[in-house]
């Protein structure tokens, strides 16, 4: 008996995305995040909604924020859909600054819109700033102003700066490409420049599991009921690994200083709230990542239910025993270090040390239900030991229910 087999066609995927430093001085002062469609990419292919989409997706739900940038600040281009609410803008004010993208007609509805993400407490970027456009409007509510140092001659640019340098705006030279265009952009007065003077685009890249389309919809209805079944909600999410690695992704990152670690997807559900996880769900369905097969996605949910059972029978709390089975599940299917993806999730200590150490209760339960699947010797499992086939089948023939019901 081995562990669930890895599908390197559908099971596991890549994500992209692109990373430019921004300077103040000789240091970095923050990121601009940019869509890459692959890991060769070198520069962005869309810039519309779905990139923006694409971009939030795997900064915070994939990749981390904090793996990206750090303590930094990031900018981020958000399009007229992000900007009047359209599509949701699932983060807190804080380190991203939204950079609303010269495409973007300001018109009365986006002046509003942009004052109350303002007001929110979320700092707002002109890009590519053009004097005399419609961008002028939002002048008022900026903090960022982002300009291109070969869009004007300096005639031109030179009182441009200093005009918003005193209405208090940080200034970012952009096309920052040789070293001359270093020594001009300090000369006319910019706090920060971006170019491949100082520090050429990067793509990263990092592997990820796919979620079924048709699960993400069925969630996302779930979420919109009006009579809101949060068993159900649960259900959903706990049948699919890779929905349950983005929620918990998203709880790690959207809680900014998170004092109270989760030990279940119940937890995780309740600490992130309805509207943030609908949120979550219909940027998933925007980016449309591929799913895993049936028979994969069953491998991985009968593990967990199989530590549940077994954690149970040795008096642990058995919704933490089907997070220990479900997180290591997804660290053998995405070939990835199980420390490296614990420490992206915001995961209870117990189940933390289970999965790197083996530890306690729960670490017992794993380390029993790795070696039934690999045929050695069975650490002691309580009242299972004579019946841990049986748990096994019983495991299966519910795993394979729960994903065939889930699956339509």
């Amino acid at each position: 008996m081995t562990a669930p087999a890895v599908n390197d066609q559908s099971a596991a995927a890549q994500v992209h995305i692109g990373r430019q430093p921004i300077y103040h001085g000789d240091r970095v002062y923050a990121y601009e995040l940019l869509f890459r469609s692959h890991a060769d990419a070198r520069i962005a292919s869309s810039r519309g909604a779905s990139a923006t989409g694409t971009i939030i997706h795997n900064a915070f739900a994939e990749f981390g924020l904090e793996s990206l940038v750090g303590p930094r600040r990031c900018f981020i281009n958000v399009t007229r859909e992000y900007l009047t609410g359209q599509l949701p803008m699932p983060f807190e004010p804080g380190q991203v600054i939204l950079e609303v993208l010269e495409t973007v007609h300001v018109d009365d509805e986006v002046v509003a819109s942009v004052i109350r993400l303002v007001e929110s407490g979320f700092d707002v970027a002109l890009d590519d700033f053009v004097i005399g456009s419609d961008h002028e409007r939002l002048l008022d509510v900026a903090s960022y102003v982002k300009i291109d140092l070969a869009s004007a001659p300096e005639s031109v640019l030179r009182p441009e700066v200093a005009r918003l340098r005193e209405r208090g705006l940080t200034l970012v030279a952009e096309r920052v490409e040789t070293e001359e265009d270093v020594a001009y952009a300090q000369d006319l007065g910019f706090h920060l420049m971006q170019g491949y003077a100082l520090g050429r685009p990067q793509t990263l890249s990092m592997r990820t599991l796919g979620i079924s389309q048709t699960r993400r919809l069925e969630l996302f209805g779930a979420l919109s009921a009006a009579d809101l079944d949060l068993p159900r909600v649960v259900s959903l999410i706990s049948t699919d690994p890779a929905l349950a690695l983005r929620v918990l992704q998203a709880t790690n990152s959207a809680q900014t200083g998170l004092k109270r670690r989760v030990s279940s997807l119940n937890e995780a559900v309740t600490m992130l709230g309805v509207n943030r996880i609908r949120q979550w769900v219909s940027l998933m369905v925007l980016t449309d990542v591929t799913g895993v097969d049936q028979e994969t996605l069953s491998g991985l949910v009968t593990r967990a239910r199989l530590c549940q059972t077994v954690t149970d029978s040795l008096g642990g709390p058995g919704e933490s025993g089907f997070m220990v089975g479900l997180v290591a599940g997804i660290a053998d299917l995405m070939k990835e270090d199980v420390q490296d993806v614990v420490r992206r999730l915001p995961l209870d200590m117990s189940v933390a040390a289970a999965l790197v150490e083996y530890d306690g209760v729960l670490g017992h339960a794993l380390q029993s239900v790795r070696a039934y699947e690999n045929w050695t010797t069975t650490p002691y499992v309580g009242g299972l030991n004579d019946r841990l086939a049986e748990a096994h089948l019983a495991a299966m023939v519910w795993s394979n229910r729960l994903v065939a019901e889930q699956a339509g």
